[in-house]
């Protein structure tokens, strides 16, 4: 029987309306088309699944500030969560009780051929564990493998689906080929086939929720070189080796922390976490916000 409790994981750069840098930034008259077309894509699995009779959809909003979805314009029977938690599974948040996730509009690894590749940030050269490319779907699904929470479905451009595949064995992938520009690009008919892969992935029941049990050997280098390395090695008691930093660490939830914290902490922030996240979400509202009044001076788009 296929899965009936379902967890959306939503990311804009393999989404149908990011097409460059800017579409993936805050506050860019792209990001606010883009934050259209990324709900339409959500919103044209959801309607799949329901037709199918998946009984419950958590949606998550997984894009920088955690607020890029316009929920009103997905059907209300799918719970949309915005904004960043701090538990129970960081980041996330409550995965309910999900028995498959998919990952919609993912990216390929820093340091890899793709669009728009990187790892946590921009920031990132490259994140190689045990000499191989780390890609954020791993990171997400050892999130939830605990939580007994399969990865049966990825979407995002050839590289990230082909790395994907390598990570989580068995996973079904749909690509988008953004090498050509939008220009000529059927979104409708490429949402149509994300929809039905969407779909078709949840009878999946060979993939298992992922292993991410290590240790692991984890190299993280720095786009702006040796004296960024310098600092995160500094700051968090990491050995430095040229423009990166290097440890050992005992699992991938573990790492995921961890690069939370090189990439967006400083240690003395640490306590003031539960004050700040409250801020953060604010701001992504009122970004959100500011894109849904961009839009209503655009054509109506169709949902």
């Amino acid at each position: 029987m296929p899965f009936q409790r379902v967890l959306i994981v939503a990311d804009i750069e393999g989404s149908s309306g990011c097409w460059n840098y800017a579409a993936s930034s805050f506050l860019t008259p792209e990001w606010a088309n883009a934050c259209a077309d990324m709900t339409k894509d959500v919103q044209a699995v959801v309607q799949a699944l329901l037709r199918a009779g998946v009984t419950d959809i958590i949606v998550k909003d997984f894009h920088r500030t955690g607020y890029n979805l316009l929920p009103e314009k997905i059907d209300h029977r799918a719970r949309v969560d915005s904004g960043y938690a701090l538990g129970p599974i960081p980041g996330m948040g409550d995965p309910g009780k999900a028995q498959a996730v998919l990952f919609l509009g993912l990216h390929a690894a820093s340091g890899t051929d793709g669009f728009l590749p990187h790892t946590m940030t921009s920031r990132l050269a490259a994140v190689r564990v045990n000499g191989a490319p780390l890609s954020e779907v791993s990171l997400f699904a050892s999130l939830l493998a605990p939580y007994g929470i399969r990865p049966v479905f990825f979407s995002g451009c050839p590289a990230a689906c082909r790395q994907a595949a390598v990570g989580i064995p068995g996973i079904s992938t749909y690509s988008i080929d953004k090498q050509t520009g939008p220009e000529g690009f059927d979104a409708q008919a490429w949402r149509q086939g994300l929809a039905q892969g969407a779909l078709a992935s949840l009878a999946n029941h060979a993939v298992r929720p992922l292993d991410g049990n290590g240790p692991f050997n984890v190299e993280v280098f720095f786009r702006d070189g040796a004296a960024e390395a310098l600092k995160a090695a500094r700051r968090w008691r990491l050995e430095q080796c040229g423009d990166g930093v290097r440890f050992e660490i005992r699992d991938l939830p573990a790492l995921f922390l961890t690069l939370s914290r090189i990439c967006y902490l400083r240690p003395a922030w640490l306590p003031l976490l539960p004050l700040a996240l409250p801020l953060y979400r604010l701001m992504g509202r009122a970004g959100l916000q500011w894109a849904r009044h961009r839009l209503k001076r655009l054509p109506a788009p169709s949902f």
